[in-house]
């Protein structure tokens, strides 16, 4: 990060019983009380090599740095940082700097359980991860670990329940602008990137900068105290605004009775397709209250049966994903969803599609009545594993449920922080949602991506055709985004 060969700090204290670290070119105190130093050691890293083609990537591993003065789990809140070899010795890559280049910041959450931190690697087909891409491009990789909703202590109390995921992600951001001036890389220019539960989070990073809810909880994991915002959110298939995903979900799949979840093949029962009925028929007024527009100007609302502009609009993107395809020279012709002439998309079947695609969950399909769903395993607290994060599940529910506390389930939702008084949301945005992905309703990422961009946010949102729930699958287009944002910013 910037000029750090000049930056000095003084009364730093020991790495362990320090008191407080001063930010000399400001005065202002950025760490309080801790354990665990927050300085940034420059010299404790290894070399590694990696090769992409015959391209040799020659890189500084700063391993389970651990980016909290009083973790609560040492083995998660700790972060991978990989440093191109180059900029040490003075030299830009892609035109950058040790001063000037991005930080790319992927997080490897899935489920909403624990996280270790990613490192520069191959994935199962041989081509380069992200990381090892993000290195070859000239930018720092700095990944964090963070805890999950799995996690126990030696108490066996529940440590990783939500909001500590995004928590631990503010954290490690938090350590970046920390010693923004003493290591390489800029970080005015974090991008996030995550995939599943990790893209939600990536969204909550995006959405939430310097958000006073979360300062309680990152004060008592001994954050450092700097801002937490970020630049720009790479969000893949996020299963996140989780509170209306019900509906969301039923509205898209009602109707579509056969259900295939990790292996589990079933048919709603009678009860479940009168709750899946209740969801759906809740879903217009959610999307009404929302206020969204299109570009241009024309409201995006639903009738009680579910019909209107929003649906008219989420079909768009579908249409302008099997057009994308059809001009790739993918044969469409099989999908009989769709209607095709003269070489253009003119037209899909909404129900005929997602009678193709399939539903995967059964209904509700995240907040579970007999609080089994992960997600209910997220909303528990220390001494509860499971709690109902939905008034109609926890009115609803089979076990005798307990609702989670609403400011926890505000916290997991970027939908309230977007564009709010004392909030830093990310001005760059890029969402992927696979237009064959069935973990979460089509509406959840158009809903984000709406409102994002009806708040002035810069977003680039497609439902790439044929594509599953996954991420990581178009590493040049994303890479080329964040060159291209980087640029504009500028």
């Amino acid at each position: 990060m910037g000029g750090y060969h000049y930056f000095k700090l003084r009364d730093l204290g020991p790495v362990f019983g320090f008191s407080v670290t001063f930010d000399v070119n400001s005065g202002s105190t950025v760490l309080v009380t801790g354990r665990i130093s927050l300085i940034f050691d420059e010299k404790n890293y290894s070399i590694k090599t990696m090769n992409i083609g015959d391209k040799a990537i020659t890189y500084r591993a700063y391993e389970n740095v651990i980016y909290v003065s009083n973790p609560v789990d040492a083995g998660y809140e700790i972060m991978n940082i990989y440093v191109p070899e180059e900029y040490y010795q003075g030299k830009t890559i892609g035109g950058y700097t040790a001063e000037t280049a991005p930080i790319f910041l992927p997080n490897k959450v899935g489920g909403y359980m624990p996280a270790k931190p990613d490192s520069p690697g191959f994935k199962q087909d041989g081509s380069p991860n992200a990381s090892l891409v993000a290195l070859s491009k000239g930018y720092i990789v700095a990944s964090p670990g963070a805890r999950g909703r799995t996690l126990k202590d030696e108490k066996g109390l529940n440590t990783g329940k939500a909001p500590a995921c995004i928590v631990d992600l503010k954290a490690a951001v938090r350590y970046l602008r920390l010693n923004d001036k003493i290591m390489p890389g800029s970080a005015e220019r974090i991008i996030s990137n995550g995939t599943s539960a990790g893209g939600a989070i990536s969204a909550l990073l995006g959405a939430t900068g310097n958000n006073a809810d979360y300062e309680p909880y990152l004060e008592e994991i001994g954050a450092a105290k700097v801002r937490d915002d970020i630049f720009a959110a790479s969000c893949y298939c996020p299963i996140t605004n989780l509170d209306n995903s019900d509906t969301a979900y039923e509205w898209q799949f009602n109707g579509v009775n056969e259900f295939n979840f990790a292996g589990r093949k079933g048919t709603l029962t009678e009860e479940q397709i009168k709750v899946s009925n209740q969801l759906k028929a809740m879903f217009p007024a959610y999307v009404n209250s929302l206020g969204l527009k299109k570009a241009d100007g024309t409201p995006l609302t639903l009738d009680s049966n579910g019909n209107g502009t929003f649906k008219e609009y989420v079909k768009s993107f579908l249409i302008a994903s099997a057009q994308k395809a059809l001009d790739k020279g993918v044969d469409l012709s099989s999908i009989d969803a769709l209607t095709i002439k003269d070489g253009k998309v003119v037209d899909i079947d909404f129900e005929k599609y997602i009678k193709y695609i399939t539903r995967m969950k059964p209904t509700p399909a995240f907040d579970a009545l007999d609080l089994s769903s992960w997600e209910n395993s997220l909303f528990g607290t220390a001494t509860v594993d499971s709690q109902h994060f939905t008034k109609f599940s926890r009115e609803n529910s089979t076990k005798a449920g307990t609702l989670a506390d609403a400011k926890t389930i505000k916290m997991m939702n970027p939908m309230y922080y977007i564009g709010t008084k004392g909030t830093t949301t990310a001005k760059y945005w890029r969402i992927r949602h696979g237009a064959m992905d069935r973990d979460t309703s089509f509406a959840i990422p158009v809903i984000l991506a709406t409102k994002l961009q009806n708040e002035g946010y810069d977003v680039d949102f497609e439902m790439p055709w044929g594509v599953g729930h996954g991420g990581d699958y178009d590493l040049e287009e994303l890479f080329k985004w964040i060159e291209d944002t980087v640029k504009k910013a500028k």
